[in-house]
């Protein structure tokens, strides 16, 4: 007997699964590069669609770690969104301007912007903004983000946090601060200072020093120390520059105490021995994620996060000997 062969709506079926199949493969073979290279991407990628090239630029110094958290922080989000990251950084203005305009002239989707010095930014930003490229800000101009024309912003209230240490200050019955800025003119070190100074009952000294030169900064420290034993606290701006201040303290016999603004590694251990009495937290790892993290969720879900309007905080969180072991293991793996 022979077998009738099969129903014309079954055969066309398999045809039609079968030139599926081939397309499919054809449309695969002409996505890929030739060299292998696309194995094991994302399946978007492989379809075609394009990476977000997005560009953070910083205001950082070289060898200050405060930064590489950041930057930590920006690379996990770049990874989670398969996004392409650049860093870069330049702590002089017109440096840190120009690479904005590097980034605006690259074609980048997206800028995250730190605005130290904010009036000087003003013009590359708009120029971004023109070019249709949203930018944001992180760390430092809170103040200022929204009159730059930033999208969003992610940081600490400078101001809030040194009333927060102003008031820690009076709690620990501290007479005398010298509070030091390594940076003159940065609207975030400025602000955290006279913050200090606005609620702290006793007296607040404010005492400039070039950060980018370590050894000036602890001659400085150290000199001012000699010079009035009635200071009983100092303030710093950063991690490494508390590390200078204990060796100033001890060089001096200073009977002052140090706190600071900002962790790392070493600070942490510095608060786990009792070198430094507290540090304030802005959490810059999370800054440098929520900044990549909020321009690819702009640009694939048209999200805006505090709406435009309302800054995202990150800070102030105070780090004491109490609660230290909590950061200290994040710390050790780098991102605190």
């Amino acid at each position: 007997m022979i077998t009738p062969p099969p129903p014309a709506s079954r055969r066309s079926v398999r045809v039609a699964a079968l030139a599926s199949a081939v397309a499919l493969l054809l449309a695969a073979g002409c996505s890929g590069s030739g060299d292998g290279s696309d194995s094991g991407t994302d399946p978007t990628v492989q379809a075609g669609t394009t990476r977000l090239k997005v560009t953070l630029i910083t205001h950082a110094t070289e060898g200050d770690t405060f930064w590489d958290l950041v930057k930590k922080g920006a690379e996990a989000a770049a990874a989670k969104d398969d996004i392409d990251l650049t860093y870069a950084n330049d702590p002089d203005t017109a440096g840190q301007a120009e690479l904005v305009r590097e980034a605006v002239r690259g074609k980048a989707d997206g800028i995250a912007v730190t605005l130290a010095k904010p009036q000087a930014m003003q013009g590359p930003v708009a120029a971004a903004t023109a070019a249709g490229i949203p930018v944001v800000g992180l760390n430092s101009g809170i103040d200022a983000w929204q009159s730059a024309g930033l999208l969003e912003y992610f940081g600490q209230d400078e101001s809030v946090a040194g009333q927060a240490v102003g008031d820690k200050l009076d709690d620990l019955r501290a007479k005398h601060a010298l509070c030091v800025i390594h940076e003159q003119g940065n609207v975030a070190l400025e602000a955290r200072c006279a913050g200090v100074k606005k609620t702290f009952g006793g007296q607040t000294e404010m005492l400039y020093v070039d950060g980018a030169d370590t050894d000036t900064v602890a001659a400085a420290i150290t000199a001012r120390l000699q010079q009035d034993r009635t200071i009983d606290e100092v303030i710093t701006n950063g991690a490494r520059f508390a590390l200078t201040a204990v060796k100033s303290v001890k060089e001096t016999g200073s009977r002052a105490r140090v706190a600071t603004f900002d962790l790392n590694q070493d600070l942490v251990k510095a608060v786990q021995s009792g070198d430094v009495q507290f540090a304030v937290d802005q959490q810059p790892y999370l800054q440098g994620y929520l900044a990549v993290d909020a321009l690819w969720l702009y640009k694939t879900n048209g999200n805006i996060s505090g709406g435009g309007v309302q800054p995202v905080l990150t800070g102030p969180a105070f780090v004491t000997k109490t609660n230290v072991a909590a950061v200290a293991r994040f710390a050790a793996g780098g991102t605190r």
